[in-house]
């Protein structure tokens, strides 16, 4: 067994915690203490009330989760809140949090791992963020419809479901970029235009997204926000579990989107 401040701090090692830029509610690294050694790990992409129950039923007292509980911002503990907290303290289930410090790794990272699942070479950063680069990029020559076949059977194994726009018969991919969970933003859209990439890989976007798009010749793929987060959780999980030889337990929560 370990203390989990010693388990935070490999991770936050690991992770580069300190030099990653990230959204105030992010709050990366431990969330929610706990005075007891961690017995064992759980890994789920959202800290909600289903994955905090799991963990107490799996017989674990760390959740190590992508999103955290504080993305409302401050918030009284009332209704959900509440609830998720008092499970937490009563069954001393401490929480860590990586959001992109996670995103961005080079290998336990969810756009590394998920170009891997999509059999895609990453070259180069992509979807700048202040200091740095959270997505990745590459070249290729393959057409775009079997990257859409690729990411619908990914997908699928992640109870989600793909849609894209700007994809057309015979249309050939040969600059790509993948950025995960909500990466058809404003800014990620402009970033692939300037820098030539043809083909999108994004969790989800919002709905003009797919018009910005297709009239700019950009192929989106979006693959949702929750498949393609799962893999970094799970990888680095398991990663910090073996090293500290506990086990561990990945509790898949698909939200469907």
């Amino acid at each position: 067994m370990a203390a989990l401040a010693e388990i935070a701090r490999y991770l936050d090692g690991v992770l580069r915690t300190a030099e990653i830029p990230d959204y105030p509610s992010a709050l990366n690294g431990i969330q929610v203490d706990t005075p007891v050694e961690i017995r064992r790990i759980a890994a789920a992409v959202d800290a909600r009330e289903r994955t905090i129950e799991a963990a107490r039923a799996a017989g674990a007292n760390l959740l190590i989760v992508h999103h955290g509980l504080f993305w409302g911002g401050l918030q009284p503990l009332t209704g959900a809140m509440y609830r998720r907290m008092r499970t937490l303290l009563r069954e001393e289930i401490g929480v860590y949090s990586s959001h992109l410090p996670l995103d961005a790794h080079a290998e336990f990272g969810n756009n590394a791992l998920l170009a891997r699942e999509l059999r895609l070479d990453p070259t180069e950063g992509f979807a700048r963020h202040e200091t740095i680069d959270i997505g990745v990029a590459g070249t290729g020559d393959v057409p775009t419809e079997e990257l859409v076949r690729r990411a619908t059977e990914f997908a699928r194994s992640h109870g989600g479901t793909v849609r894209h726009a700007g994809v057309q018969p015979g249309r050939q991919t040969r600059h790509w970029a993948i950025c995960t969970g909500a990466g058809a933003a404003a800014d990620t859209l402009r970033e692939a235009r300037t820098r030539g990439i043809d083909t999108l890989i994004v969790g989800e976007g919002p709905h003009w997204s797919a018009i910005d798009a297709e009239e700019q010749g950009l192929a989106v793929i979006y693959a949702g926000h929750y498949a393609t987060e799962v893999l970094g959780v799970r990888a680095i999980t398991e990663h910090v579990a073996r090293h500290f030889g506990l086990p561990f337990s990945f509790l898949d929560a698909p939200t469907g989107l």
